[in-house]
């Protein structure tokens, strides 16, 4: 039904019930589009947060998708007494690729190879050609791959010492330095422990479990206190000489995130900051350098960007982009993957309630 639009003329000439009626139902209109207004503006809003907010970054999760693992055959059949319509398929060809001839031998190329050979003994072939009329063929070749557990090994040194017959001179033929000295850890033994520590995540309590099952007893305390003292005394060396290589690249990335450190002195649950430094990922060879701070103070990054010329591509985070001020020669680029953020309706400016 079409809605009477009043001119003034009319308005003016209406009865007072008619006036009082036009203004409820105006009234009531309006407040009908205001509601509409606010429903529309917030499903703008939660659709521009979708599209360009933080959720755009992680992996989508599908409503009921964690259930699914538990109750997945009663989730396939579908609610009691109704029964899913059947999907038609659309037959597909699977073409398989072919295998690549000497693939196993290209895996295998850098591995020690051991040659393991069956003969048959004169009597096994005097049975087989009973007139000894036989030729050798080429050998049957195939490989199978063996795993060894770590092994270890003590090497224990004999130093030789040699006195004056006047025994006032004494001395001793050369040996090699200690990695750490007095201690029985050597570089074989250490880089292992950086390697399950560090590369494959493994708890010092956990290598010390597997140690002992190989009749080793190597507690965490050392495996902790050597790292410790290797790091400082050889691993910082490498550190700073990669931080200076660093600067020799134009591009840089920086970034840093929240770590939880138990027993730094300070209340449980405190949080601290690791630093992430590394060269674009348009160089074939990438520098990754961390370090660890307690807090997200500006100073960091500004100390270690100290003297580097270039573009520097980080986050909207203040701390980084307030050193393009203090800094000569150093630009700062915003990060494409966070630009989205920037243009997500605040919810505030919505006025929606």
């Amino acid at each position: 039904m079409e809605k009477k639009i009043y001119t003034a003329d009319e308005l003016n000439h209406v009865e007072k019930d008619e006036l009082v009626s036009i203004i409820l139902s105006l009234q009531e209109n309006t407040a009908r589009m205001m509601e509409n207004q606010e429903l529309i503006m917030e499903q703008i809003a939660v659709l521009r947060q979708q599209r360009f907010g933080r959720r755009s970054e992680k992996m989508d999760v599908i409503d009921g998708q964690m259930s699914l693992f538990f109750n997945e055959p009663e989730a396939a059949a579908g609610e009691p007494g109704t029964q899913a319509e059947e999907p038609e398929f659309e037959e597909v060809v699977i073409r398989r690729k072919k295998k690549k001839k000497g693939k196993r031998e290209e895996d295998l190329k850098d591995i020690q190879v051991t040659v393991i050979q069956h003969e048959m003994s004169e009597d096994e072939l005097k049975a087989a050609f009973p007139d000894g009329k036989y030729k050798r063929l080429p050998d049957e070749v195939y490989k199978r791959l063996e795993f060894h557990p770590a092994t270890f090994e003590v090497k224990e040194h004999h130093v030789a010492v040699y006195a004056g017959t006047d025994n006032e001179t004494i001395v001793k033929a050369g040996r090699p330095k200690d990695l750490l000295r007095g201690s029985i850890v050597t570089p074989s033994l250490e880089a292992a422990i950086i390697n399950g520590k560090y590369v494959n995540s493994l708890p010092l309590y956990r290598m010390e479990q597997e140690f002992k099952r190989n009749d080793v007893n190597l507690n965490r305390q050392n495996m902790a206190n050597w790292t410790i003292q290797c790091a400082d005394r050889y691993l910082a060396i490498l550190y700073d000489y990669l931080h200076k290589l660093m600067y020799g690249y134009h591009v840089l990335q920086a970034d840093e995130t929240p770590v939880e450190v138990t027993k730094d002195g300070r209340a449980a649950g405190a949080k601290s900051y690791m630093w992430i430094y590394r060269t674009g990922k348009s160089y074939p060879e990438a520098i990754v350098l961390y370090e660890y701070q307690k807090d997200r103070k500006a100073d960091h990054p500004e100390e270690f960007l100290a003297g580097f010329q270039g573009v520097c591509v980080t986050d909207g985070y203040q701390a980084y982009h307030s050193l393009e001020e203090k800094a000569a020669g150093l630009t700062v680029a915003g990060c494409w993957a966070h630009y989205p953020r920037s243009i997500v309706i605040p919810k505030a400016s919505l006025h929606v309630a």
